[in-house]
């Protein structure tokens, strides 16, 4: 039906033609579908996930925190293959209820914790390990500021623009100029914010860059949605400095590649259990 001549019905059903590229995994319903373990390693911390931006925010502060050498930060990387229905494994929504990746375990406790949301996931291992987080009020409030910008923004980035301009089944022209206005607005933000400040909380690099880098970085550095040219990135040209200068740091670079699965095969490391698969 076109955009032009649809008329909601009084009430809601869900079709599965419905979901386009993602009919058979999107549902109006939680939980379980089916009965499956989650496998566990050797490390205390165990993570469930998929390269996606959300999943390489993880991976990216977990290799950050053993380059500075906190050993505890070891941890057994699964592959979550989103596509073929693993979220929503018995095991997976055990650790995470929403089905989402990334889902982290950490089993150093008495009795393990889960954690799951990736803006949680970063604030708890901050906390953890006392790095990547300022101490000083200030600071911190500062750099919290900027991840909870992330998570409330990245959603109109990526279920709003990122949906109709790469993956809806029709290319709607009101839904791409609503998301990508809203998205170029996004930018100016942070080209604003950036102008004058190194990294988003200033002087130091924190989760709040480890959490806007994978999706807004990689954006404007063409590596999602390869919509670069379309968003006009040369506009934001203090984006584009932070962005380059965080992609040089070898924990991005190994980062990134874990749990990944696709693109060339010198990138991808579907699982991670040892430092030594990442060289």
């Amino acid at each position: 039906m076109s955009q032009s001549s649809y008329v909601p019905p009084k009430v809601w059903q869900h079709l599965e033609a419905s979901g386009g590229q993602f009919s058979k995994i999107n549902r109006p319903t939680a939980g379980a579908t089916h009965d499956k373990q989650l496998p566990v390693g050797k490390h205390p911390l165990q993570l469930y996930s998929l390269a996606t931006p959300n999943g390489v925010k993880v991976t990216i502060l977990l290799e950050e925190l053993l380059a500075q050498g906190h050993k505890g930060a070891e941890y057994d990387a699964w592959l979550i293959r989103i596509s073929e229905g693993d979220q929503f494994s018995s095991g997976f929504v055990g650790v995470n209820p929403n089905s989402k990746i990334p889902a982290l375990l950490d089993r150093s406790t008495a009795t393990p914790i889960r954690v799951f949301e990736s803006g949680s996931i970063l604030l708890y291992l901050a906390e953890k390990f006392g790095a990547f987080l300022p101490k000083d009020p200030a600071g911190r409030t500062e750099t919290l500021n900027w991840l909870f910008w992330q998570m409330g923004s990245a959603p109109y980035l990526g279920g709003g623009f990122g949906h109709f301009y790469v993956y809806a089944p029709e290319k709607f022209e009101y839904a791409i100029n609503r998301f990508t206005m809203e998205t170029k607005r996004q930018l100016d933000v942070l080209n604003q914010r950036l102008a004058n400040n190194r990294y988003l909380a200033g002087d130091t690099y924190t989760i709040a860059d480890i959490a806007v880098w994978p999706w807004y970085g990689e954006l404007v550095r063409n590596n999602v949605y390869s919509a670069a040219e379309f968003l006009a990135v040369h506009d934001y040209p203090h984006v584009l400095r932070w962005a380059e200068e965080i992609a040089k740091r070898e924990a991005v670079q190994r980062g990134r590649r874990v749990n990944r699965a696709w693109g060339d095969e010198s990138d991808q490391v579907p699982e991670r259990h040892q430092a030594a698969d990442l060289d």
